[in-house]
């Protein structure tokens, strides 16, 4: 599906589901899994062959796009459909697949979590030893219960175990002493001569940067790397088009046809990151997260990604405001690029 200028892309107050119907070419094979891996990470399930839903939302839909664009530009073809089921499946048969997909998916972390307080149980003696690897494996499941939760749209049955044993065992560790941070004196900075750098024979200084309305992680963090690092009095146009023609003096990211936007698996933060040509390893720790937050593939999985996530979440939800939502996201942005700058990155 290919947005058009003449009608405005939100889903419809009336449609239940979300549909993306694709085909891929039957080579390169990667392509297939890489595909079937976004749509596990957006929490879809599949209703036919090669048919995906979703329960219909504006994130929904901005989801199933940015992933149909990656299909196209892997060879392949589809299209996104509103759509209410009238036979064959009912509203609820379709809820109760969301619910089995998660559950099974809870059940593997309560395995793991069940595991983990058997080898902590076996261990106390040792527990000096073995406390922070324990730590550490709790951390993980703790993340990726969270990434799971993101994608339970109607509250499995399985959530509450894993929450209930997640509780219990961070109780039992929590007199364990946190991990010291330490700053690292060779973390590299970004380049100070990098405002007004030229890119590719566009100056970017002194322009409007035009995006879509209701700005999410993705747009809220190319705004706040735009006026930090490129331009500190950079504007911003918010607009409905997806596929809004430019005009002078104008630069587009994170829509159709933009300057800068989605590249391959890239989100438009890590493609402009890319442009503008910056080492920084405490701006490509943000940009993993971003990634990890906007594009749902669990990538980079770094610890930090639930918490912004949920951050950036309250923000979308108290500010309706686009500028207002820019100004809050990117004042925690400042805050957790010194955090990175002042600890080592992996």
């Amino acid at each position: 599906m290919t947005p058009s200028s003449k009608r405005k892309h939100s889903v419809s107050t009336a449609a239940r589901w979300l549909l993306l119907i694709h085909q891929l070419p039957p080579k390169p094979a990667y392509l297939r899994v890489k595909i079937w891996r976004r749509l596990q990470g957006l929490g879809a399930i599949s209703v036919k062959n090669s048919v995906y839903v979703l329960p219909a939302g504006e994130q929904a839909l901005e989801d199933f796009q940015w992933l149909l664009r990656e299909i196209e530009q892997g060879g392949g073809e589809g299209m996104i459909c509103e759509a209410n089921l009238v036979d064959g499946l009912s509203d609820q048969e379709v809820r109760t697949l969301f619910d089995a997909a998660r559950d099974a998916d809870y059940e593997e972390i309560a395995k793991d979590l069940r595991a983990l307080a058997a080898e902590i149980e076996s261990s106390a003696d040792a527990s000096s030893e073995k406390k922070p690897e324990v730590r550490g494996q709790l951390v993980r499941l703790r993340r990726r219960y969270s990434e799971l939760s993101d994608i339970d749209f109607f509250s499995a049955t399985g959530r509450m175990t894993v929450e209930g044993l997640l509780t219990e065992l961070e109780t039992r560790l929590a007199d364990t002493a946190t991990k010291t941070q330490t700053e690292d004196p060779g973390m590299e900075k970004i380049s100070k001569d990098l405002a007004g750098k030229n890119l590719t024979g566009k100056n970017l200084t002194g322009k409007t940067w035009v995006t879509r309305r209701s700005v999410h992680v993705d747009r809220i963090a190319c705004a706040w790397l735009i006026r930090r690092f490129i331009d500190p009095e950079a504007g911003f146009k918010f607009v409905a088009e997806k596929d809004y023609d430019a005009q002078q003096g104008e630069l587009r990211f994170d829509m159709f046809k933009a300057e800068f936007t989605h590249e391959g698996d890239k989100c438009s933060f890590e493609v402009l990151l890319d442009k503008i040509g910056s080492n920084d390893k405490a701006l490509h720790a943000i940009a993993e997260i971003v990634h990890d937050i906007d594009l749902k593939d669990g990538k980079f999985s770094r610890e930090q990604t639930a918490g912004i996530a949920h951050v950036i979440a309250g923000i979308c939800s108290s500010q309706k405001d686009d500028l207002a939502r820019i100004e809050r996201g990117s004042a925690m942005f400042d805050d957790t690029y010194e955090y990175f700058r002042k600890k080592r990155t992996r």
